[in-house]
Formats: structure tokens, C-alpha cells, sequence
């Protein structure tokens, strides 16, 4: 695991958060392993309450489900031996409040369907991940990576 707190993911073209806006950032590297996506998710915990946004409340649940969830697809879906996936956590200020997660992993050859097209068939053998993403955030997606082979998952949730 390596930690880098303020360097960006290289997915920025995909739209979000505005840049102008004053934002806390928060990235790290995790093994791809289910210890990894724990891990990831105890973190966004801790660092949201850090933050002010505190344990308990709807907001707080939120991005730590949406973050446990994206952390879990890179491990189960985008694993690629030897490889660690990234996890890269936004909070903008000012109106609204917005929380972004981006899990980045190095598996190019499999990717998400769209957001809004979820296929039926997939969904009854696993894949609920994503449908608790589309039903909880605001905004979801998904771009390849342009730095490092793979692809970056993203969620946006306001925080209000």
C-alpha cells in the first residue's frame, strides 16, 4: 500500500467536482484483496469523519457503502495478479457538498456496463454492487485509466 494524499488519479477529463471549489483529497494504493478493500473501506470511514462528516449520519453511510462497493468490484472484477488498486476520495466544499470516489485498477478487458443499463441476466447471479452504486450516488461511471493500463470506476455523493 502506498499512500500519496495529494497527487491526482490521471482521471480528471471525465467531468465532477470543480476544480475552483476547495476540496480535501485523500488517495492510497491497497493490495487487490479482499483485506485491500477493507481496508479501503475503514479508511474512507475514518477520513470522512476527520473531515466532518460524521459516523452515524446518511451522508457518512453513503459514501462508505458506494466506497466498499467499488473497492469490492476491483478486487473481485478488476484483479490482475501483482497489480494494487487505488482509491482516490474528494470531498468539494460549497454548495452542494460533494464526496467523490474513484477506484482505479489495471484490468482493461473487463469493464461496467453504463450507468442505467445494468443487464437483468447478470444481475440475478451477482452484480448487485453496482445497482446499490446506481440506487445511492448522485452520478456514476466509469473511464478508462490515462496513465496506467485498467480503468477507473467514480461515484459523486452530495453530502447535504
Amino acid at each position: 500500500m502506498t499512500s500519496n494524499n495529494g497527487s491526482p488519479t490521471g482521471t480528471a477529463r471525465h467531468g465532477g467536482v470543480s476544480p475552483y471549489l476547495s476540496s480535501r483529497i485523500f488517495t492510497l494504493r491497497f493490495t487487490s484483496t479482499p483485506r485491500g478493500a477493507r481496508l479501503a473501506r475503514r479508511l474512507v470511514a475514518v477520513r470522512l469523519e476527520e473531515w466532518g462528516v460524521p459516523y452515524g449520519t446518511e451522508a457518512h453511510e453513503t459514501v462508505v457503502l458506494v466506497a466498499a462497493e467499488l473497492a469490492a468490484n476491483a478486487v473481485r472484477h478488476g484483479h490482475v495478479p501483482g497489480r494494487d488498486f487505488q482509491l482516490l476520495l474528494r470531498v468539494a466544499d460549497g454548495p452542494p457538498s460533494v464526496a467523490r470516489i474513484e477506484v482505479g485498477d489495471t484490468r482493461t478487458e473487463r469493464v461496467p456496463p453504463r450507468p442505467g443499463r445494468l443487464p437483468e441476466a447478470e444481475l440475478a447471479e451477482g452484480g448487485r454492487g453496482l445497482l446499490l452504486v446506481e440506487a445511492l450516488a448522485d452520478r456514476w461511471g466509469w473511464c478508462p485509466r490515462l496513465r496506467a493500463p485498467g480503468k477507473t470506476v467514480w461515484a459523486e455523493c452530495a453530502l447535504t
